[in-house]
């Protein structure tokens, strides 16, 4: 008697023994039963596995700009600012120019200027800097032109930054911190980028902002913390007070040490009685220009403010034959913020060691005279008065003549010369020689042909009247400093008899 079972029993049994072909069957029989007539609207589309795994590129998604402004636009990624400023005192000539300034100094900061506003006032408003009135419409003219940040002529105080940003809803700048941008894009040395940061540190310090978890205090009082935390913490915010006052001392104490080798350059010079020439002057008169014309330097010249902001030292020669060194310096501007100038201090001194400054002033500029005033104000604040300054107006080819006469009739020790072309540039050259301070001893000395390293060091260190070759030796007319002269002393010819 044969013993029957259940279909569902022997396809168990099969699976146990051949599990891949069991596998291998149900699926064929599921691929049979699928109908494309039944099955095809309520499944949709079907994915083999690879391409249901594979990354599926959505179209529409792209935002890849073809047209090249539009792409360039892009790259910049420009600000869009509204400026804004109080005439307090001058012409309103002198306010329009002053924000004419401020969107030079926007512009080379990356952003676009959008427009701009100023307001007669006898002093600034002490809560938001224009008035609440005014700041409302000023409001009005950021939605219309869609800006999102507002640039104000001056330096803001921090409760002024509060008010006006509550009221115009948009980012609050002052010139202070547009500058510090400046700088802080445009440093490319060690000693400047310190620099830099000390003074952006000096700035941000009274003006950090706290909310929320910034202003809760932490944990303070008994050893240990636990239950016996008696009295206040530190909130977040003194924290961050506390670790930029601390990082301020270490910026000093490394740009105090950066100090040190240039000030033994400058004691080197000193002692070989190299005579020392800075060119000081506003930003983007043509100073990195002067310097590469006068000496080949290769100095980045561009047309924007700050462009270059480290100082470079280079040989140069008069036409006489004496060796001095030429010193480009960091551009000055209106309103220099007061940070900037601590903090470049020892990048000014180049100044004020000097023993020749040349004033480098634009005479395509609509206020010449204003550049001069702001230059000497921070000359003054370096404490550099009483080195003797020449007044070099550049971009003579491209200056008012009339404004020419005016500035060389106003200004006893000046020159006109342009950069660009070349004109002038041999007479200014000759008026360094005349200018640049001359040895005090004059003596005539009779070098013998062995001592070859004397004469060189006469013509290099010293002024030489007249020269001749003797059998005896050459005999030399010159002015000296002091050292050397002693040393050429043994060689002084003895009278005739």
């Amino acid at each position: 008697m044969t013993s029957s079972s259940s279909p569902s029993q022997d396809t168990q049994s099969f699976a146990q023994n051949h599990p891949d072909g069991l596998r291998a069957d149900a699926l064929m029989e599921e691929d049979v039963a699928w109908s494309h007539e039944v099955d095809g609207e309520r499944d949709g589309d079907q994915f083999d596995r690879s391409e249901r795994a594979a990354l599926r590129r959505v179209a529409g998604l792209s935002t890849e700009l073809e047209d090249v402004t539009e792409v360039e636009y892009r790259q910049l990624r420009l600000e869009r600012v509204v400026l804004v400023g109080v005439w307090t005192s001058g012409t309103a000539t002198d306010s329009e120019n002053s924000l004419a300034e401020l969107a030079a100094l926007a512009e080379t900061a990356g952003a676009l200027v959008l427009d701009g506003v100023i307001q007669r006032r006898d002093k600034p408003d002490a809560a938001t800097y224009i008035g609440s009135g005014k700041a409302n419409e000023l409001r009005d003219i950021v939605l219309e032109t869609g800006a999102d940040t507002v640039i104000c002529d001056g330096e803001l105080s921090p409760g002024q930054l509060i008010h006006l940003e509550d009221v115009v809803k948009v980012k609050v700048i002052d010139r202070t911190a547009l500058i510090l941008d400046i700088f802080a894009q445009h440093a490319k040395s060690r000693e400047g980028k310190a620099q830099v940061a000390l003074a952006q540190m000096q700035y941000m310090l009274p003006r950090l902002r706290g909310w929320g978890q910034s202003l809760s205090r932490q944990m303070g009082g008994g050893k240990g913390g636990g239950l016996a935390t008696r009295g206040p913490g530190e909130t977040k915010i003194e924290t961050d007070r506390r670790r930029i006052r601390e990082k301020m001392a270490k910026m000093r104490r490394e740009i105090a040490d950066m100090k040190v080798g240039r000030e033994i350059k400058r004691q080197e010079r000193r002692r070989n009685k190299v005579p020392s020439v800075a060119i000081a002057g506003y930003t983007n008169a043509g100073k990195s220009s002067l310097l590469n014309r006068l000496t080949g330097a290769g100095v980045l010249v561009q047309n924007e403010l700050f462009a270059t902001l480290d100082p470079t030292v280079r040989r140069a020669e008069t036409p006489s034959g004496r060796i001095y060194t030429l010193a480009d310096t960091v551009g000055f501007v209106r309103h220099l913020p007061h940070h900037l100038v601590e903090a470049f201090r020892s990048t000014m001194e180049e100044v004020g060691d000097s023993d020749l400054i040349l004033h480098v002033v634009d005479g395509s500029h609509p206020a010449p005279e204003e550049q001069l005033a702001a230059v000497r104000e921070v000359v003054r604040d370096v404490g550099a008065t009483k080195v003797p300054e020449i007044v070099v107006i550049n971009k003579a080819d491209a200056a008012d003549p009339l404004v020419l006469q005016r500035l060389m009739r106003n200004e006893k020790r000046s020159i006109a010369v342009s950069a660009r072309t070349g004109q002038g540039i041999a007479e200014l050259l000759a008026l360094i020689d005349v200018e640049l301070p001359h040895p005090s001893v004059e003596i005539e000395v009779l070098v013998p042909y062995t001592l070859g390293r004397l004469v060189a060091r006469a013509h290099s260190e010293g002024e030489v009247i007249s020269e001749e070759h003797t059998p005896e030796g050459t005999l030399l007319k010159l002015r000296v400093h002091e050292e050397l002269a002693a040393e050429l002393q043994a060689y002084v010819p003895m009278p005739a008899v």
